[in-house]
């Protein structure tokens, strides 16, 4: 019978009301339920407080607050045939596995390995060997052991902050998995990661991650990696970076994310769908079903917990398995695998299972029906028990057989917690060497490009297209060199370079096709076509993680931001791009650049939300590099250095001077990403006279300070005018350097006074520059309040030439 005929319902429509259990059904109306909301009659009540049994004339039904699915493997082989086109000969196929003893020992092992580690993961914990936030799996063994049975090593694997059994059934050292717990050198990430960061590049897996559901754009990112690598005809060498080898012919990788059903109902859920559809992506989503959105019951906050029918909508078909039965999990899940791995797109597996353990060994579990449901779970709903007393009742293996394969995982579980215990803790120094993957004074005019560029170019670009982009770039270059070119135009230019520098190198934006709103990605998509140069969607927090997903598996991405006050919507996710290298223990490189017009100027009128200083917000991101372009060549030179750089960075260009500003471009020349710039220097006279100041800004205020030299000179006064092309890291020698002539210092800002860049800037030189300051330290910053959209209230906000005039000269004449 097929599962539409058995009419499967929303495993929400028995949401239970604010009680410890729902009403008992009749008989009469299980007909009209799926077998996912009755347990059987058979089955015995743990707790009278989760159950409640009712006679009627035809049965006794047992209902509880999450009652367990029953689901058949015939309901399995309905839904395979149904949802994802197999016929009935093919889905037998995968009931082989029911006869393989070899294959059925193997999975049983690796649940026990997943139970055993969690369980010692719990001891080492109560000890104090474990510290931190952690999270276990107990009752869910049936997922890892899927993952060992169908999973392959060159598979893309990302999990969340549960994330141990999914990296041990991925072929990670559960030795090293157990010593990055215990904050060990000798751990798979050296430490710096811990329970919920997970990772192993030779394994693919890509982690843990700790923000719920933040892994899903990432995973899109991945499985966009492999099509990269299918069209450009790359490959990873055995250290895992890119060669001009092409994938086998019979390259059938995926991308796995492993999501709660909890975490699902996150909106980062249907923007995978929708990009997985329309790329054809070759992604599982696979969903832990266990019930419980942390604690909180999760039919109490989402309508619709059958998160495998989410794809409907986007061509995406779902499958719902039993996480009771192991077995039933490996075939059906292998069975979805397979549909992927033939190159038919994305799918959703949903495993409906029972977590043993709270959200983490500190949880109070207060919440609705937890600590009752565990009890029962633990007696009902154990996959390892399950898989034990069907398999010795039915003599596949005797009772000794399973007795001396977990004794033998068992011994495992111990030599890994011996490894970890003597193993030393990571040096001091090493947090340090973790913030950035190359060092700050690294010089990019040094670092080439891949030998084999020119011929991936030749085969993935047509002559047509490569006459049409060579000309746009001369034409830039004339404009460049004429001293006619724009901001915008400039950094077109960097990309272009370096797109065919270096094939990898791959560009997401809005409305990218017609060049966004100042010609920063023109021509790209036309260029080197949808797979390198992609349209996105309007989120900047889905395809700036998807670009995170592509710099882990060995691209270079750039991400421009129409404004960059949009990336507020992918604070997650840059958050995440700046940990990653640490995170991982320096696996990871994050080789990714984003781009985009942003800032306050004077006179503005794009309101608040549109003027918001977005360059201030990500100052606070570890391992991020952040830097302004206030001209062409600035743009342009720190463009191509941070595509070049091997981690995150952030570029911001000025809103209002992005097509009005031009000048020259030095052509080819990469510039450093950790100095300022001296645009102006102040006579030696107005030195010695005690009437110069040292002035910091970028952005717009470069801008203003040129424009106000002319009337400070005219007050018999002068200023060296830096501009802070790197905001971080802070270039403090030129800063130094300058007030060890003037010994007043002035920052013309474009961020509000509270928490801004001229903040952490006047606090560091307050902190190591101290004996070099005559007088406090100018401030010229926007206020608190929001930027209004009216010039008269404006005013009062932001600052301009005329407050910078005003400023030098309370300084000059003590008047601060």
């Amino acid at each position: 019978m097929k599962v539409s005929a058995l009419a499967l319902a929303s495993l929400s429509s028995l949401t239970a009301p604010l009680t410890a259990f729902t009403p008992v059904l009749q008989s009469s109306q299980v007909s009209q339920r799926h077998g996912s909301y009755i347990s059987t009659s058979t089955r015995p009540a743990a707790s009278t407080t989760l159950f409640s049994t009712t006679a009627t004339e035809d049965a006794t039904s047992t209902v509880v607050m999450r009652p367990p699915i029953n689901l058949p493997w015939t309901d399995v082989e309905a839904q395979l045939q149904d949802a994802f086109g197999y016929s009935k000969s093919e889905v037998e196929t995968y009931s082989m596995l029911d006869n393989d003893k070899e294959a059925l020992m193997k999975l049983y092992k690796a649940m026990q390995l997943a139970r055993g580690f969690e369980n010692a993961c719990n001891q080492q914990y109560m000890q104090g060997k474990i510290r931190g936030f952690m999270h276990l799996d107990n009752g869910q063994e049936s997922i890892p052991g899927l993952v060992d049975y169908a999973i392959k090593n060159g598979d893309k694997k990302f999990s969340y902050y549960r994330d141990h059994t999914h990296a041990i059934a991925s072929g990670c050292d559960a030795g090293e998995v157990m010593a990055e717990l215990m904050m060990k050198d000798t751990g798979s990430c050296r430490g710096a990661g811990g329970s919920m960061h997970i990772y192993d590049k030779k394994h693919y897996f890509q982690g843990g991650w700790a923000l719920v559901a933040e892994q899903l754009p990432y995973a899109c990112g991945a499985a966009k990696s492999i099509l990269l690598d299918r069209k450009l005809g790359l490959s990873d060498d055995e250290n895992i970076v890119k060669q001009n080898v092409a994938p086998p012919a019979d390259d059938d990788r995926i991308s796995i994310v492993f999501v709660g059903e909890g975490g699902a109902q996150n909106g980062r859920m249907a923007e995978l769908l929708n990009s997985a559809a329309k790329d054809q992506l070759p992604l599982l989503a696979l969903v832990i079903d266990n019930g419980r959105a942390i604690n909180t019951f999760t039919p109490d906050i989402a309508t619709n917990s059958n998160v495998y029918q989410q794809g409907k909508h986007y061509g995406v078909p779902g499958l719902l398995v039993d996480g009771l039965d192991a077995v039933s999990v490996a075939k059906g899940g292998k069975a979805v695998i397979d549909y992927i791995r033939q190159g038919k797109g994305p799918a959703i597996l949903q495993v409906h299972t029972y977590r043993f353990n709270g959200h983490s060994p500190a949880d109070p579990e207060h919440e609705r029906g937890r600590k009752e449901e565990k009890a029962w779970a633990r007696n009902e709903q154990d996959p390892i028990k399950f898989f034990e007393d069907k398999y010795t009742a039915n003599g596949m293996f005797t009772e000794d057989e399973l007795k001396e394969a977990k004794k033998e995982v068992m011994a495992e579980v111990k030599a890994c917690v011996k490894f970890a215990e003597e193993s030393s803790m990571p040096p001091v120094e090493l947090a340090k060497e973790l913030e950035y993957p190359d060092p700050s004074d690294t010089d990019y005019n040094l670092r080439e490009g891949p030998a084999w560029a020119d011929e991936v170019n030749q085969r993935t670009i047509s002559k047509e297209q490569m006459k049409t982009i060579q000309a746009h770039i001369e034409a830039l270059r004339q404009k460049a060199m004429a001293g006619e070119i724009s901001i915008g135009d400039a950094i077109n230019l960097a990309i272009h370079e370096e797109m065919l520098r270096d094939p990898t190198t791959t560009i997401h934006a809005e409305d990218l096709q017609a060049g966004s709103s100042y010609d920063i990605p023109k021509l790209t998509q036309q260029t080197y076509g949808q797979i390198r140069a992609a349209d996105e969607i309007i989120d900047e927090g889905h395809f700036i993680g998807k670009a995170l997903g592509e710099a882990l598996n060995g691209y270079r991405p750039i991400v421009e931001l129409m404004n960059t006050n949009f990336g507020i919507y992918g604070m997650a996710e840059l958050s995440s791009a700046g940990n990653t290298y640490a995170t991982t223990g320096g696996q990871f490189d994050m080789p990714m650049t984003i781009i985009g017009a942003g800032g306050t100027a004077p006179n503005q009128a794009l309101g608040a939300e549109h003027s918001q200083p977005f360059h201030a917000y990500v100052m606070g991101i570890p391992g991020l590099k952040i830097g302004t372009a206030a001209s062409p060549d600035a743009a342009y030179g720190l463009a191509k250095s941070m595509i070049r750089d091997n981690g995150p960075c952030f570029l911001f260009a000025p809103v209002k001077m992005m097509k009005e500003t031009k000048g020259p471009v030095e052509l080819g020349k990469c510039m450093p990403l950790n100095k300022a710039a001296l645009l102006h220097e102040a006579s030696a006279q107005s030195v010695k006279a005690g009437k110069a100041v040292t002035v910091l800004t970028y952005l717009h205020g470069v801008k203003e300070s040129l424009s106000s030299i002319q009337a400070i000179k005219e007050e018999g006064f002068d200023i060296d005018l830096i501009e802070l092309r790197c905001l971080k890291p802070l270039d403090m020698e030129t800063i130094a350097t300058s007030l060890a002539r003037t010994n007043k210092m002035a920052i013309l800002d474009e961020s509000t006074k509270s928490g801004g860049v001229g903040a952490t800037i006047s606090a560091r030189v307050s902190e190591e520059l101290f004996d070099l300051l005559d007088a406090p330290i100018k401030r010229l910053c926007m206020d608190d309040a929001p930027v209004p959209y009216a010039e008269s209230m404006e005013k009062a906000v932001v600052k301009r030439s005329s407050d910078l005039i005003e400023g030098v000269f309370d300084l000059c004449t003590g008047k601060y």
